[in-house]
């Protein structure tokens, strides 16, 4: 046996004991044998007949060379697994996966690049999912490598993969092209940006979709090694990376038109901060392309004929406006852009758009404004974004698409910080009151979700009818989901309503909820009476609900009952420990007489949490649950004697409350 394998193989409890289910597969076969006919086992699966015993051995990598050691992971397992890439593609899979965690197994750091071979074959297969896989254990593996054997192994490697005739290699380089950037040698820099350029002009559509996908993260890895010098005229930025940005730009394949935004993005986040660290004449210079060719392939995108693009493009526009903020005159060419992508023909563009309204508008630029003087004469001065785009509100609360609005209202009351109280009042709360009367039930959720915003700035004063006409409607709605998420924010808007208009407008709410159809939303009713009691104190609760959950309590439906039960329980938790035990308690106790098992059942699953609540009656409630113990229902006697046995035994609970 190799001396290799002995002093450096895993040991076998860690293989055999393992939680995973393939391991445990194996276990069975491993128990009793030594550590070479255990590594035979396990490389026989990976020849056997059956795929689901090759896909379990191809997931136990580690586990086979943990067994076998360095010396025969790299001279035997290896080159086998490289004769088996022509495998069904579950255990390519497996394997591409595997090979990332093989470092360790295969001598280390210096032996790293071993397993170069075997990925690079995996990275040319035609399925998508080896290849991802492939990808990322390239990625993790080439991490531990010295710059020697990085320059001598991996970015060969990655030559080969773009110069290769099929097609599915050149797509994985156009991944570890930009990946291995940050560590290549000056020399090496350019003509990797030439391999991949030559990506993005492939012949095959795929490649260059792919390309253009990975085209953001070259221009990071570009601008991070490159800094002000990649600026320069003849510079890896100005010379090399923008021409493939107008090459892509101008594809007939909206596939690869929809990445745009996003490297426009990505090159506005790198290029704007590095441009404001040059000279004049230089900061000049990239000022006008940017001006001249990258703002205008952003506007290309937003209004290009593919909805897909314009959709990608109204995603990513609150990072588009963000990256470029700080240039100058951006915004009063992207605003336009933006507002024409709310009002597109396409209601999905305009819904993405309507969720980014907030974002943009929230980006601290200013925008060049054209008001008429009293002399008839025009005259600019800067705005606000928000003040620009709050004006967008009013034409979206009329819009057909229902998710459109929808998509208002979660977003609208974050303008209002932004706006000021005034102009929160003026321009931004008469939509709003719209948006509140209109006829979707999600629309006004998803405004009343939001308020908070609008509060802080205006406070809730303005809105309370409107608002509380808003909420009885959701409460009455048909669908049951609607009135369980307005009972869900019911305490919120509590706090901001305050407890008078609480408990004359919206208490009355959660006790009719007591009595809903649905057992959901009668427990969330319950809830909120505690929540509100937590809020307000006992003696509103006193005033405000406790009669009519009383009155309930007495409802010929036993499932109403049992609610106005659990609403008294829960409501005694949130009380001081005198009031629980002289009003609540009492209430609780008369239900264990209820001529339904289920309400006494529950009455002594209540009196378990009444119990350290109310220990100056612990008499009573261990008296109620030895009655209960002999109950006639053997569920009341199974849950009262649990009940009784948390609390201890019935004579020591019975001396200690005397006592």
């Amino acid at each position: 046996m190799d001396e290799d394998m002995v002093d450096e193989a895993m040991p076998l409890e860690m293989m055999v004991e393992d939680g995973d289910d393939n391991t445990m597969r194996m276990a069975p076969l491993l128990v009793g044998n030594s550590k070479e006919e255990q590594a035979q086992i396990l490389i026989e699966m990976l020849r056997a007949e059956e795929l689901s015993d090759r896909i379990t051995a191809a997931h136990q990598l580690t586990k086979i060379a943990g067994v076998i050691g360095f010396v025969r992971t790299r001279k035997e397992l290896l080159p086998y697994l490289v004769e088996s890439v022509d495998d069904d593609d579950e255990v390519l899979i497996a394997l591409a996966e595997g090979l990332g965690k093989l470092v360790p197994f295969v001598g280390g750091n210096s032996f790293a690049h071993s397993l170069l071979p075997l990925l690079e074959m995996l990275l040319t297969t035609e399925e998508n999912a080896v290849r991802e896989k492939a990808i990322t254990s390239t990625k993790a593996v080439v991490e531990s490598f010295s710059d020697e054997i990085f320059n001598d192994e991996f970015v060969e490697m990655v030559i080969r993969l773009a110069t290769k005739e099929w097609f599915t290699a050149r797509m994985s380089s156009c991944f570890l092209l930009p990946f291995s950037f940050s560590r290549l040698h000056e020399h090496q820099k350019r003509n990797h940006i030439s391999l991949f350029a030559a990506l993005c002009r492939d012949d095959m559509p795929l490649v260059r979709r792919v390309a253009a996908q990975n085209l953001g993260e070259l221009i990071n890895r570009v601008a991070e090694t490159s800094k002000e010098k990649g600026l320069f005229e003849g510079g890896l930025i100005t010379a090399s990376i923008l021409p493939l940005y107008i090459d892509l730009a101008g594809s007939a394949q909206d596939s690869i038109r929809l990445h745009m935004p996003a490297n426009c993005m990505l090159f506005g986040a790198q290029v704007v901060p590095l441009m404001q660290k040059l000279d004049d004449p230089a900061r000049d210079n990239i000022h006008n392309i940017i001006k001249s060719k990258i703002i205008p392939l952003i506007i290309s995108c937003a209004n290009d004929s593919s909805w897909r693009v314009r959709w990608t493009t109204a995603s990513k526009f609150s990072g588009i406006v963000e990256a470029f903020k700080n240039f100058a005159g951006a915004m009063d060419v992207l605003i336009p852009a933006f507002e024409s992508l709310l009002k597109d023909t396409e209601a999905e563009v305009r819904t993405a758009a309507t969720f980014n309204l907030s974002l943009v508008a929230g980006c601290g630029a200013d925008i060049t404004a054209l008001n008429d003087n009293a002399d008839g004469f025009s005259i600019s001065k800067s705005i606000p974004v928000a003040q620009r785009l709050v004006q967008s509100v009013a034409s979206l609360i009329d819009d057909d698409n229902e998710h459109v609005r929808a998509a208002l209202a979660s977003v609208a009351t974050d303008l209002a910080p932004l706006l000021g109280r005034e102009e929160a009042i003026s321009l931004l709360l008469p939509p709003l009151m719209d948006l509140l009367r209109d006829p979707s039930s999600e629309v006004r959720l998803n405004l009343i979700s939001t308020l908070s915003s609008l509060h802080e700035v205006i406070g809730l004063d303005l809105l309370s009818q409107s608002l509380l006409s808003a909420i009885l409607e959701l409460a009455e709605d048909s669908k049951w989901r609607i009135r369980l998420v307005i009972l869900r924010h019911i305490p919120l808007l509590a706090e901001q309503l305050g407890k008078n208009f609480v408990g004359d407008n919206l208490t009355p709410v959660c006790v009719r909820l007591l009595e809903d159809d649905i057992s959901s939303i009668r427990e969330a009713a319950a809830r909120n009476l505690a929540d509100l009691t937590s809020l307000f104190g006992s003696d509103w609760a006193f005033t405000h609900f406790l009669p009519a959950i009383k009155k309930i309590l007495k409802d010929r439906s036993y499932l109403r009952r049992l609610t106005a039960l659990k609403a008294c329980a829960a409501v005694a938790m949130v009380m001081n420990s005198d009031i629980a035990s002289q009003k609540m308690l009492p209430i609780v106790l008369e239900m264990s007489n209820d001529d339904v098992p289920n309400i006494r059942f529950n009455v002594a699953k209540a009196l378990s949490s009444f119990g350290p609540k109310c220990a100056n009656s612990m008499h009573s409630i261990t008296q109620t649950l030895n009655e209960l113990v002999d109950d006639s229902d053997r569920d009341v006697r199974h849950f009262a004697k649990e009940t009784l046995d948390s609390f201890g035994s019935k004579s020591s609970m019975i001396g200690t409350a005397t006592r």
